[in-house]
């Protein structure tokens, strides 16, 4: 078995090719990469029910809070009247009678403290007939892990107590799991409260989850697409993710539930699931959004809400022709001004408000996501309208298009007929088209070649893809190498197809044990822990691979795929190193011969680096290295070993 590299090239790859997509599902923002460690910290949560055009919610403040019982029960209130904000009217009104009495938040599974690590904890408080003093702690089985005194503002006898921001810093005397975070009095009395919030201080940002953070960074990602996925659509119009309700002071940021709270609702549950209180606070809203992607190096790629909710869940829409429509268009207008307007500009004097004055260097957006045109949908005419608006204003802005939900229906047909028809016409009409798949991974290694005769007038953003050896909520195995591997295989021919698809993510990005919605997912966490799957290494083995330029191989490729071996090869011109990619998709080892042409004369020692197992081998929480990448040098010899079940990068050096 052999691969022969002639030397001649291929087409040029986009650096920035391999990204991510950041959906909120598997509590991703709120109970993820959002660091904050408290629940419905503005007494705020909806509890959620329903189904398919018929969702409704039940507001529960009290969701994730109780009062503690150790000195006998105060009473708690929510209650609205004088409200921190006017976005989240409602907060706590507290009753002690008898010194020690107070509250406590569970948390999720509880809270959990690392020892010697600090943890911010702040909150707003009126006393409203109080003279004492507030105690912050961390506690579990009655033993305080963390601990401060916080002294209270009084206000003068018959004037009126404003709300007062109150921090304190803990610091953890030991390690726990399955605390309660707890506010107690330390006198009988009335208290409000309101914004009450847990963040470890390492939080990178004072924002990001620190281990989830450095796996992210840990990528080396080109872009970063965000907020969906079906969270920028909505159940409901009215739960559609609103930017501009994401930006500015978090305090002031309207609660919204989540879509994926009544995922899986149906007549047996009740139309109510376990995740009916899955809420987003918003705290990592877009300027926090803006930020990750300057963090890790990514490019941001915002996708907008175009007057549909889910088509999946939902029959809502705004028509064209109401006046409401143009409300979307300038909230897309206005995203840009925010990303990259002076701070002379409305909402670009609101970014440097919030601590960026310099533009965030906006230049892709995608215009809905997984819409697809129906007798009853337009969505054609949409993507026009916003096209129309946006380049008339800011003509080198690259829009990506929907391709609707899949890759197999008429709903895909009539999406390219669409945008291969009105490319030619307009200059910069469309950058790529937004396709998604989520298949079985023998699909993946079938398909291969499923760019090799796309058009190359029209470009492809491979979206959302990922391989489903099985799938389901809460299902850590689902992310077995053998999936990983088809995913791998299937990017052997994204990347020889580098002309046609610039772009490329893996979805979801992130899933909470015991959270999760979907899988299989890339990253996986819980409290306390995170790891990547073997998905994640084949996209970091990607990111960190891909080279500048492909190498043609000229229908090679297709003599390797008959032997179970799927391969491509790149320049790196800037190293000058070969990148060869390979999936050995058999039970047994194999050995790929390597002969270069003149050009390309070896001139070092080869890096090679190589993932694989068993095919139903996965990572999981109390075992996350089971799959990971082996590095190692050795001698270029003319051959690649390939392990049963496996996929290899080798860069081998060559003369300039």
């Amino acid at each position: 078995m052999e691969l022969f590299l002639s030397g001649k090239k291929g087409v040029p790859i986009q650096k920035d090719m391999i990204g991510l997509f950041f959906e909120d599902i598997n509590y991703a923002a709120d109970g993820g990469l959002y660091a904050e460690m408290l629940e419905n910290r503005s007494f705020a949560f909806q509890d959620c029910w329903g189904t398919v055009g018929d969702y409704y919610t039940k507001h529960d403040p009290g969701y994730g809070w109780s009062a503690t019982q150790d000195c006998g029960q105060g009473r708690m209130d929510y209650v609205t009247g004088s409200p921190l904000t006017r976005e989240n009217p409602y907060y706590l009104r507290f009753t002690a009678d008898y010194a020690g009495q107070g509250f406590a938040n569970k948390a999720y599974e509880g809270v959990r403290l690392e020892k010697g690590k600090q943890y911010r904890a702040s909150f707003y408080a009126r006393c409203v007939s109080y003279e004492g003093d507030l105690t912050v702690s961390v506690v579990k089985d009655r033993v305080r892990f963390a601990s401060a005194d916080v002294a209270c503002v009084h206000a003068p006898q018959g004037s009126w107590q404003k709300w007062v921001r109150y921090e304190a810093v803990l610091e953890a005397k030991e390690d726990v799991r399955g605390a309660q975070f707890v506010i107690a009095l330390t006198a009988p009395g009335v208290v409000e409260f309101d914004f009450v919030s847990l963040m470890p201080c390492d939080a990178v940002a004072g924002v990001f989850r620190k281990d989830l953070f450095d796996l992210l960074k840990g990528l080396h990602p080109g872009f970063l697409r965000f907020p969906g996925g079906c969270i920028i659509e909505g159940n409901t119009l009215e739960n559609r993710y609103r930017w501009k309700e994401s930006v500015g002071a978090p305090e002031h940021r309207r609660v919204n539930f989540n879509r994926w709270a009544v995922h899986d609702t149906k007549p047996e549950n009740g139309y109510h699931t376990c995740y009916s209180h899955y809420n987003q606070s918003l705290g990592l809203g877009y300027y926090e959004y803006f930020l990750l992607c300057e963090l890790i190096g990514a490019k941001p790629l915002p996708v907008l809400n175009v007057g549909l909710a889910c088509q999946y869940q939902s029959y809502e829409l705004v028509e064209m022709d109401d006046p409401a429509f143009g409300e979307f268009i300038q909230d897309a207008l206005d995203l840009i001004e925010f990303a990259n307007g002076s701070p002379e500009t409305k909402w670009g004097a609101l970014r440097a408000q919030m601590g960026h004055p310099a533009p965030f260097g906006m230049t892709m957006m995608g215009i809905g996501n997984e819409q697809w045109q129906t007798e009853k949908i337009d969505f054609f005419a949409r993507y026009e309208a916003f096209e129309k608006a946006i380049h008339d204003k800011y003509p080198e802005m690259r829009l990506i298009g929907s391709a609707g939900p899949d890759i197999t229906s008429e709903r895909y047909e009539a999406a390219w007929s669409f945008y291969k028809e009105a490319a030619p016409k307009k200059e910069n009409f469309v950058y790529a088209v937004d396709e998604h798949y989520y298949v079985k991974p023998e699909w993946f290694y079938d398909h291969t070649n499923f760019y090799d005769e796309y058009p190359r007038n029209v470009k492809v953003f491979s979206g959302e893809y990922a391989a489903h050896p099985v799938n389901g909520m809460n299902r850590p195995d689902a992310n077995t190498l053998g999936g990983a591997l088809a995913e791998a295989a299937f990017l052997t021919g994204v990347e020889r197809n580098a002309d046609v698809v610039v772009l490329a993510s893996y979805a979801p990005l992130f899933a909470r044990v015991g959270y999760a919605q979907w899988s299989p997912d890339m990253i996986w966490f819980d409290d306390a822990r995170a790891y990547g799957t073997p998905s994640y290494y084949v996209q970091k083995l990607y990111g960190e691979n891909l080279g500048t330029v492909t190498l043609a191989l000229d229908g090679q490729e297709k003599a390797l795929r008959a032997q179970d071996v799927y391969a491509d090869a790149t320049l790196d011109e800037e190293k000058n190193e070969i990148i060869v990619k390979a999936v050995n998709h058999s039970a047994g080892a194999k050995e790929l011969a390597l002969r270069l042409g003149d050009a390309l004369a070896p001139a070092g020692t080869m890096k090679l680096s190589v993932l694989s197992g068993a095919e139903s081998d996965y990572n999981c929480i109390t075992a996350p290295d089971t799959v990971t990448p082996q590095e190692t040098e050795a001698p270029f010899d003319g051959k690649l070993s390939l392990p049963a079940y496996s996929f290899t990068v080798a860069r081998i050096p060559v003369k300039a």
